[in-house]
């Protein structure tokens, strides 16, 4: 019988997948405002016909997106093969808005996409074009399981799919002939031979990392500091808050968008990085809504979970996760919109120094040998120290297109970990900085005044910075402006 390729998953995507919960789904979604330019149908929808055959004829291009999940049996490992029953009308969906769409029922129909988990019999993702959108828009709510891509994954395949210029030209689908998947016979003796041969490995492993590092005593040394700063970290759980608590079944959407140079003015002024800007900004928001919340948030030991990419220029192409984490201190006891950026500026230096990131891809590194049961557990005890998800991935200064619509705002939706309710993403796209906002329903009742704090807070921080006032393009409800007033 002829043996047939098949890729393993890294422990690090198993991760995503023995984490997943009934009220946890882990997709990484995304939400992107289009114009509908060229993509305008007859009948002034989205011509769906044309959009998903210049889709399929890209997906050679994606290999993963035609994969489904198979598990080897006893070992319970989970493995990518060819879907032989693949079918595109599956994954891509239509819908539509009732006209004339407004943003604020766009929201709530991608709260309701993005609420429901995928289906693990087939690949992994599903991509809906909601047409109905007011102003000649239309926009897609894009879902992909975290166990396929990373965030920086995730913008290198909008990338791909997607092109610098209007001018556009359907291809022909290549044609797909699906590999035989392997029989559970060939697994088992893969997974036997795999297992006699791991010590092998993992020695080979060690000379190669003793061969590449020059101060092999130190490189030890700092790993062993990080992974005890870390244990540390996750054995001291963080504050309770009203934000966090027991996942429900249901999810709140909301954005906004800022300007990415004002960002960037701030930076420069206070010495800082983007990203210390961003979570400073983050800080100011949280201490807001704690008070809102009725919650003092002088006491409050505040956590982010802060994903860092540690992906090489070989990585660059390549699907699943090569991503790290900080966990950091937010100073929501501070006032002062100066201090937040001071001390996270201190946070982020001291993760930098101490190497915080080099803990949890040296554990991922030593979880490719235990089982998933294992994995689960400690997947499950990494979220209980933090809060919040803040996380930050840079995307191109141009603009993009897909079949000549231009793409307007692409909006990304952290997932949120077991008692997490409220999650932080952003994507710098075309001179702004999208901000995506993912929360439970009943833990956070009131995202929009989040959402409204989170503008306030960057605002401050610009003029507390010297600055002018910042023109920061809020896309917030009425109602959520109303309760900054009332804050004030």
């Amino acid at each position: 019988m002829p043996k047939y390729m098949y890729e393993r998953l890294s422990a690090q995507d198993n991760s995503f997948l023995v984490s997943e919960q009934p009220n946890v789904p882990l997709h990484v979604a995304a939400v992107g405002i289009y114009e509908l330019g060229d993509l305008m149908s007859e009948v002034g929808g989205v011509d769906i016909r044309k959009f998903k055959r210049a889709l399929e004829a890209q997906l050679h291009r994606i290999p993963r997106y035609r994969e489904k999940l198979q598990y080897v049996p006893v070992e319970g490992r989970p493995i990518w093969v060819d879907d032989p029953h693949f079918n595109i009308d599956y994954h891509v969906r239509h819908a539509a808005l009732p006209k004339p769409g407004d943003i604020e029922e766009l929201k709530k129909l991608a709260g309701r996409i993005t609420t429901r988990p995928l289906d693990r019999t087939r690949p992994l993702w599903e991509m809906w074009i909601i047409e109905g959108l007011s102003g000649d828009r239309f926009a897609t709510v894009t879902k992909i399981h975290h166990c396929m891509i990373d965030g920086q994954a995730g913008a290198d395949v909008a990338q791909i799919l997607m092109s610098p210029t209007p001018e556009h030209e359907v291809g022909e689908p290549r044609p797909f002939i699906p590999r035989p998947a392997p029989s559970d016979t060939e697994l088992t003796f893969d997974a036997a031979k795999r297992l006699l041969l791991s010590p092998v490995e993992a020695v080979g492993s060690l000379g190669a990392f003793a061969r590449s590092s020059p101060d092999l005593r130190g490189e030890i040394g700092a790993r062993a500091r990080a992974v005890a700063d870390l244990a540390r970290t996750v054995l001291a759980p963080s504050s309770g808050t009203p934000m966090n608590g027991r996942l429900g079944p249901h999810r709140r959407l909301d954005w906004l968008t800022l300007p990415l140079e004002d960002v960037k003015a701030v930076r420069r002024v206070l010495g800082c990085t983007v990203n210390d800007v961003v979570l400073a900004t983050v800080t100011g928001a949280v201490r807001q809504y704690l008070i809102r919340r009725g919650v003092s948030p002088d006491k409050i030991d505040f956590r982010i979970a802060a994903p860092v990419s540690v992906r090489r220029d070989d990585d660059r192409d390549r699907m699943g996760n090569r991503v790290s984490t900080w966990i950091l201190r937010l100073p929501v006891d501070e006032s002062d919109p100066l201090a937040w950026v001071r001390r996270v500026n201190q946070g982020t230096q001291e993760l930098k120094e101490t190497r915080q990131a080099l803990a949890l891809d040296l554990m991922m590194s030593m979880a490719e040998y235990v089982p998933s049961s294992v994995l689960a557990l400690g997947a499950r005890m990494a979220s209980a120290p933090i809060n919040m998800i803040v996380t930050n991935v840079p995307g191109p200064p141009f603009p993009l297109y897909i079949l000549g619509a231009r793409l307007l705002e692409l909006h990304p939706l952290v997932p949120l970990l077991d008692g997490t309710g409220l999650g932080v993403a952003l994507f710098s796209y075309d001179g702004n900085l999208h901000v995506g906002l993912n929360a439970d329903y009943e833990l956070v009742p009131d995202l929009s005044a989040f959402t409204a704090l989170f503008a306030q807070s960057f605002m401050t921080v610009f003029d507390a910075a010297g600055l002018a006032e910042a023109p920061v393009e809020l896309a917030v409800t009425d109602d959520a402006l109303r309760a900054v007033a009332r804050i004030a």
